[in-house]
């Protein structure tokens, strides 16, 4: 995933620091630090913190598109929708949840969760079904009602 060139150029654009993002978000500047020099991967809460402050799609901050915002995009992921919108889209591409679970490398029950609104999806999932399917994440999160694919 390419999100940590695009968290530093994001904050150094703003002339922030990484204390300064890590307190708008409410973490710890190292847990920051971590996600900016990819460490860790970024949580969706936190990915989707970050996209509204600095006002650009989930799928810019991934790197997905060079597109930075939606114009018809929301700021809140609504765990329902975005996991009947999942359930539509593996329906639409021929996938059972155990085929989607097997490209993801997880269980069928986190897919089942997903679909069924009891989890986020994690940001590493997403990102794979949206670079390998070309479909955007805000689509798939719910934040935008298109373009649905990149």
């Amino acid at each position: 995933m390419h999100y940590k060139l695009k968290l530093k150029e994001l904050r150094l654009e703003k002339n922030l620091s990484q204390r300064e993002i890590a307190n708008i978000i409410g973490i710890a500047q190292q847990t920051y630090n971590h996600y900016e020099v990819g460490e860790n991967i970024i949580p969706l809460k936190h990915l989707n913190s970050l996209a509204n402050y600095f006002d650009v799609s989930i799928d810019y901050i991934l790197g997905l598109t060079e597109i930075r915002k939606y114009q018809n995009s929301i700021k809140e992921i609504d765990m329902i929708k975005s996991g009947n919108i999942l359930k539509d889209f593996r329906r639409s591409n021929k996938l059972t949840q155990t085929k989607l679970a097997s490209i993801l490398n997880t269980f069928h029950t986190v897919v089942v969760d997903y679909e069924h609104g009891k989890n986020l999806i994690a940001t590493p999932f997403l990102y794979t079904i949206c670079k390998k399917y070309g479909v955007s994440a805000d689509y798939l999160l719910g934040k935008i009602d298109g373009p649905k694919n990149l």
